[in-house]
């Protein structure tokens, strides 16, 4: 098993880490709308800060030799159901290869964001 730590997603405020490789696949811990270089939320809007999301993501994604394109299944957090469209049309430019999803509506989120995303992805380099 190998942790993952990218200085270009916000640090993991916690015990736990941004990510963890293990047999060939890459978990990423849930990535909220915070601008790595502030350390504070990104964005007032479910666009703005789905688009912050999906930097964060990217930047560990790519931290464990992995992207979004190899991403099998990702679970999405939602403050407000509500929200589902607009969060929807900033994911579908990300997750184009269709990977299977749950998406949720919960009661709070971190920081009060409106929405968090976390990842399951093939590595790239892995070898079978």
């Amino acid at each position: 098993m190998k942790q993952i730590q990218t200085d270009k997603a916000p640090a993991a405020v916690g015990p736990y880490s941004q990510a963890v490789v293990s047999h060939g696949l890459v978990y990423t811990s849930g990535q909220i709308a915070i601008d790595p270089v502030t350390n504070t939320v990104k964005g007032t809007t479910i666009t703005e800060q789905t688009e912050q999301i999906m930097k964060n993501l990217k930047a560990v994604l790519e931290e464990a030799s992995s992207g979004f394109d190899l991403a099998v299944k990702t679970t999405c957090f939602l403050a407000d159901m509500n929200d589902f469209a607009a969060f929807n049309e900033v994911y579908g430019k990300y997750f184009t290869s269709l990977p299977a999803r749950s998406c949720v509506a919960v009661k709070t989120l971190p920081k009060g964001v409106l929405a968090e995303v976390e990842v399951i992805a093939e590595v790239a380099d892995y070898s079978y």
